[in-house]
Parts: structure tokens; sequence; C-alpha cells
């Protein structure tokens, strides 16, 4: 994925004038350079962070027999609130200091974090909670995701904006596509659930082990690429070199950073839109294992490979949709795009509401006492059950338990595939699209704190969501929790035409920049 070039080098900058600072060819390529080393790091912490998913369930049954669902949801959500807590942290670290030490210390963080989440099974009691603890400290360190967006924000023109957020969402995608994907995860069984135990430092080899040992040694290699090939950056909305705030070094010749009040009404906004966008993907995330289930009468084995599959195409159409959007903005603006994508997710979602007279097959068998998945982590626990457990008597359909299942029409899975190609196409665009805005929105200043406060707002919605749907889902069914959806996304788009005219780029609202 290049980053698209704008013809710089030698030369004026984009959008400059008679007696503007010219960027030199050297800078230019130093500039990119860094940029490109970001898409990078964003891949290999996706890798990293999404390799240990599908281990985590049959790690902790094996480490600790008192852990239940509930606390498995538990676990989940720490990653989430960890990033939450660290993102406005680090993002202010970045405003007053360079960006390598925010970087190279959350990435640490999360090293160390992997480290501890290997040798939680050595206590003799409480394991669970040392797994808690450590992807709890692995979420800590995701908070640099707000350092990276504010970086490229600082280094890049308004011109130059949508296509680098792209690249870099388009990495991420592909990270965590590549993460739970049969290719690692194959190659992990096969260490075996024993593998090999290193006596020196205690240190135990093994399927559950392997991923956050790997992810650790990605993590020590975005530390020497950070080390070797950042460098600190800033530009205005222009392209033209402004005078790093954080970075001791800057030169005499580089232009101040240009002074306005940024729009808090479009900086809240925003903040809303993006946490409602995260919201519904995530809870869609949540409940496509349970749905299918209920509505097809599929197995645990038969669910968690198709909606795999599933989920893992919507990965790859979004890397495709977050390129094509690139050449799209140029033409039609952020705005415009961000309203299609929130209508797209709004028709995707109208379109899993139940319609017609048809009926899921329903499971009149008891299950498991008759207790019915009311938490996160009952919900997605099919995801980490062994294929081998419980096969022949587990019986398939909706279960007689949710009363709903009497009364609720079929959802079809041609409907249940149309809705999810459409969130497909509208979630990454409305991703990319708000906090793109939004760095356009605060301007050339340093962007830390902002984009820390943005990216905490998207972690409480990964960690609402899941909470949100199971309880809605389990209790009063798909056309309750789907029909609230639906309001919620008519809400967003109410939201986006009021505050429409506010969400310009700051140096456009100040006239500086014609739009």
């Amino acid at each position: 994925m290049e980053a698209e070039q704008e013809p710089l080098l030698g030369n004026r900058t984009s959008g400059s004038r008679e007696g503007d600072i010219v960027e030199t060819e050297e800078h230019y390529k130093s500039r990119w350079r860094s940029i490109r080393i970001l898409y990078l790091t964003m891949f290999l912490s996706s890798v990293g962070f999404s390799i240990v998913i599908m281990s985590i369930w049959p790690y902790l049954q094996k480490i600790d027999q008192t852990a239940d669902a509930s606390f498995l949801g538990w676990v989940i959500a720490s990653f989430s609130l960890g990033q939450m807590v660290a993102s406005p942290m680090f993002g202010l670290w970045s405003n007053y200091r360079p960006r390598k030490e925010p970087l190279i210390v959350s990435i640490f963080i999360s090293v160390a974090a992997n480290c501890l989440y290997a040798y939680v099974h050595l206590p003799a009691s409480h394991n669970k909670y040392y797994m808690l603890v450590a992807r709890g400290l692995v979420g800590f360190g995701a908070g640099n995701v707000a350092v990276v967006r504010s970086y490229i924000a600082g280094a890049t023109s308004l011109q130059e904006r949508t296509s680098s957020m792209a690249n870099t969402s388009a990495c991420q995608a592909l990270g965590f596509i590549l993460g739970p994907g049969r290719f690692f995860q194959t190659c992990f069984a096969l260490i075996g659930e024993k593998g090999v135990t290193w006596d020196v430092i205690k240190l135990q080899i093994n399927m559950y082990t392997a991923p956050v040992l790997l992810g650790a040694f990605l993590g020590i290699f975005n530390i020497i690429l950070i080390l070797a090939v950042l460098r600190e950056h800033r530009v205005d909305d222009s392209g033209r070199q402004c005078k790093n705030i954080n970075f001791e070094e800057a030169s005499t010749d580089e232009v101040q950073v240009p002074q306005g009040n940024i729009d808090q009404v479009a900086v809240v906004a925003t903040n809303i839109l993006f946490f409602v966008v995260l919201f519904i993907f995530a809870l869609f995330e949540t409940i496509i294992t349970p749905l299918t289930m209920d509505m097809y009468g599929w197995t645990q084995e038969q669910a968690v490979l198709y909606d795999g599959i599933i989920l893992a195409a919507l990965g790859v159409e979004a890397v495709i949709i977050l390129l094509g959007v690139k050449l799209l903005s140029k033409k039609i603006g952020e705005r415009a795009i961000l309203l299609g994508g929130l209508i797209v997710v709004w028709v995707g979602f109208f379109i899993l509401l139940p319609w017609g007279n048809q009926f899921p097959k329903i499971q009149w068998e008891d299950l498991h006492n008759n207790s019915i998945p009311n938490t996160f982590g009952e919900i997605i626990i099919g995801l980490w059950k062994s294929p081998r457990e419980d096969h022949n008597e587990r019986p398939t359909g909706c279960p007689i338990e949710q009363a709903w299942c009497l009364y609720t029409p079929v959802i079809h899975l041609a409907q249940f595939l149309t809705s999810a190609v459409l969130i497909g196409i509208g979630y990454p665009v409305c991703n990319l699209m708000s906090y793109t805005l939004y760095s356009k929105i605060l301007g050339p200043k340093p962007q830390g704190v902002y984009m820390g406060w943005l990216t905490a707002s998207g972690s409480g919605a990964r960690i609402l969501g899941p909470v949100f749907i199971s309880q809605v889902y389990a209790h009063w069914g798909p056309r309750w929790a789907f029909g609230l959806v639906c309001g919620m996304v008519v809400f967003t788009i109410a939201l986006l035409g009021v505050v429409y005219k506010r969400l310009i780029a700051f140096s456009i609202r100040y006239g500086r920049i014609q739009e």
C-alpha cells in the first residue's frame, strides 16, 4: 500500500504560496519513510494482539477450573478497558515529548504483558486473575493507537490525510484477519498442549503460550523499527513544515503552528459518531455466532467454522473498501461518504429484522439446567469450545428458554448474508471517515490528547456493545435488538445532519485554505 505522493520533491509544497517554505527532498522522503514504518507497526501489532484470541478460553480452563463464562467476558473486556485508560495518557505524553517515547514504552508494556501471560499457569492459585491482568496490560499497551493516529495526522497535509488514514486502517484490518487465521492456529496446534519446557526460566512453550510469545517477538521487532527509522515530522494543513512543539531539534526555518480555537462542538459530535460506529460493529461481531445457531440450527462447530469464514471475508472486504474510498473521497468529500456509510449500515440492520411467517427450529431439550446465555462470556464461549466436546449430545435450534423463539420469524440465510455484506461495507467507511474528519477538525496543533479521547471512546464502545446485545438478544430477541440498533443509526444520521456544516478542516474554517 503505497502512500499517495504529492509532487513535493524539490518544489513548493502543495497549496503553498510565493514565499512559503519549501519541503526538501530529504525531508519528504524521511517523512513518508516514518509514516510507512507506522503502517508496518500497526499491521504487526494487530497480528500480535489478535493471534492469541482463539486460545484464551481453552487456556483459561486449563489453568484455573474456577473460571466460568462470565469471567471469560471480563478477560476479553479487559483489553478494551486497558486501551481506554491508556489512550489519553499516551496521547498527552506525545503532545510534549518526541512521539518515539510513548510508542516504545507502550509496546514494551505489551511485550511484558505477553510474557506475563505465558507464565500465568505457574502460581498455585488465582491463575485466572493473572490472565485478567495480563490481557488488561496488553490492552494498555494498545493505547498507542492514539499516538500513531496523532503522528500521521500531524505529518500529512489535508490532501494526503485520507489516503494515509485509509492505509493505516487497512494495515490494522489485514493484521486482525491474519492473526486468528487458520495458518497460525494450525501451526500452534502442531506444537501440542504439552509442548516443550525451558526449565532454566520455567517457560512452557505450547499451543496456548506460543501465540503470546510470537506477539512479544513482534513487539520487540516493532521497537527496533521505531528506534531505527521513525523521525519527528510535522506539517500544516497545506503540507508546509511546522515547528515541532514536542521535538527539541526543530529548525528555525520552519513555520509556526497556526493559531485558532478548535470547534469543540464538532469534536464532541465526532466522538459520539465514532463511539456509535464501533459500538454497532462490536455488537454485530458478538451476536453473529448465537444468531446463526438459533436461526439455522447450526452446531457450535459449524457456527465457529462458517462465522469465522464470514468474518474473514468481511475483513478482506474492509481492506478493499478502505483502499477504494481513498479515491472516492477526492470526488465527493469525507462528510458525504460518512453519511452514505451510515445509511448503508442502517439498511444492513433493517434487513436483519425478522419478517414473514416462517419460524426457527425450536430446541426443546434442556440446556445446562434450563439456563440461557445471558452474559457476554456465555454468548461467545462457543468460539473456544473443543469440536469434540459434547458433539453428539448438544441439541441445536432456538432454545425454548428464549421465549421469543416461539413467535419471532426466522432470519433467512440470504437475508443474513446480504446484511453482513452491507455492514461490512458501511463499517470501515464510517470508521475511517469519522477519525479522518476528526483529525482535520483538530488542525495542525498536537493532537495526542484528542486522539486519545477518540480511541478511548472506541474502546468503551467495544466494551458496552457486546454487553448490550447479549442482554437484549437473549431476553427480547433479534427484532428488539436490531430494531434498537436501527434507531441508534437514525439518531447518528440526525446528529451528523445537525453538525454537517461544522465538520470541516481547521484551516478551511479559518479561511487559510479553500474547500
